[in-house]
């Protein structure tokens, strides 16, 4: 009886933990996006090309500090963004 309890335990646990990690908290880097999905939401969130500011990111960016890289210029370049999606950094918000 008590192997039951544990092994349903156990099952429970890991289910928990998989659905958590298929959900995106903020602040919270979730899932790593394809480049093709990247390539996607970028071509979203900025339509010009060139960069997407602060006030524009929170749709598409879970954490903007993380995702300024290192020069923390308050905005996202091209670069910064395809090295956020391999960090899950964006939202896939394409579905």
């Amino acid at each position: 009886m008590s192997r039951i309890v544990v092994l349903s335990s156990l099952v429970l646990l890991l289910a928990g933990g998989y659905a958590s990690a298929a959900t995106m908290t903020s602040g919270r880097p979730s899932a790593v996006l394809t480049k093709s999905q990247c390539k996607a939401v970028w071509k979203l969130a900025v339509p010009s090309g060139r960069y997407l500011d602060r006030a524009n990111a929170a749709p598409y960016i879970v954490n903007f500090t993380l995702a300024d890289g290192a020069d923390q210029d308050g905005r996202i370049s091209k670069r910064e963004f395809k090295h956020a999606c391999s960090k899950g950094l964006v939202k896939y918000t394409l579905r």
